[in-house]
């Protein structure tokens, strides 16, 4: 999943103005993790059900793809499948009434060498039914070269049933996430093709708080350390929030070019991300304010 955010982050304050009481350490813009969903095959689209704003479940199905070709496809390789089934049915019948034949001849031939031997019977009989055994076992050998055939007929035809249900399935598109649908790109009727994007969901539950603090303020911002993270509520109040460091930059870089004033495009700071819990207040791309102590 990829992270983005809306907007580019804002500058830290300088570590000056965080010595000054309720003065914040750090300014931020806040990000969500948003993924996009897009179509794995090509087709019309009937259904798109989510609406922007929506809340969806991971797994919960956002769209569906036109299965009509398919699924017709997939009942001509069942009807093979059953013909196929039917074929070896049939074999394995033949086969059973070819061993009881032989059965048979095996009584007879054993009642003829005895009877031979007393010279009740002659050696043309005994030969004669020893080669019809011998007729029915290579026919059983021959069925079974002919069964095997179809055997990996039956093989190609499950595994072309496997395909086509997995095609099915990415016809069915599903949420990756527990999110809110905040983009739609497409409507039901249109058509689509693979990989072209549908929705893009977010996962608004908790999101990150990007910002950039000073060389002069690193030494107190620590992976795992609480601090408060607070937004505009009101033209001078706030509402606040814990949150918790995930993320300190181990290189400096210089302020994001959003600063415009020669003095402070040329300062090194280093990033920092932190995680909140969001009540559904915070919105990605809103600015947001850190302190530390």
């Amino acid at each position: 999943m990829k992270i983005r955010s809306l907007f580019i982050s804002l500058l830290v304050v300088s570590a000056g103005c965080s010595e000054k009481a309720g003065q914040p350490d750090a300014y931020g813009n806040f990000e969500a993790t948003e993924v996009t969903v897009s179509a794995e095959t090509g087709g019309r689209i009937i259904r798109l059900a989510p609406e922007e704003g929506t809340l969806v479940e991971k797994g919960a199905e956002i769209a569906l793809i036109d299965t009509t070709l398919l699924n017709l496809q997939k009942n001509e390789i069942e009807a093979a499948l059953r013909s196929a089934g039917t074929r070896i049915r049939s074999i394995n019948a033949q086969n059973d009434i070819l061993v009881q034949q032989i059965d048979n001849l095996n009584i007879n031939i054993s009642r003829f060498g005895k009877m031979l031997k007393d010279s009740a019977a002659t050696q043309k009989q005994y030969d004669d039914l020893a080669g019809q055994a011998a007729v029915f076992e290579k026919q059983i050998a021959a069925n079974n070269t002919q069964k095997a055939t179809v055997n990996d007929d039956l093989e190609m035809y499950r595994s072309k049933i496997a395909t086509i249900n997995e095609q099915i399935s990415r016809c069915h598109v599903k949420s990756p996430l527990n999110g809110t649908v905040i983009e739609k790109y497409s409507e039901p009727g249109e058509l689509t093709a693979a990989g072209k994007p549908l929705v893009k969901v977010a996962d608004l539950s908790e999101i990150k708080l990007k910002a950039y603090v000073s060389g002069a303020q690193l030494g107190k911002v620590k992976i795992g350390q609480e601090c408060t993270v607070r937004i505009d509520d009101g033209k001078k109040g706030y509402r606040t929030f814990p949150g918790t460091v995930s993320y300190v930059s181990e290189k400096a870089e210089f302020t994001p070019k959003i600063i415009q004033t020669k003095e402070e495009r040329v300062i090194l700071v280093y990033a920092v991300t932190i995680l909140v819990k969001n009540d559904g207040t915070i919105k990605s791309g809103m600015p947001g304010e850190a302190l530390f102590q």
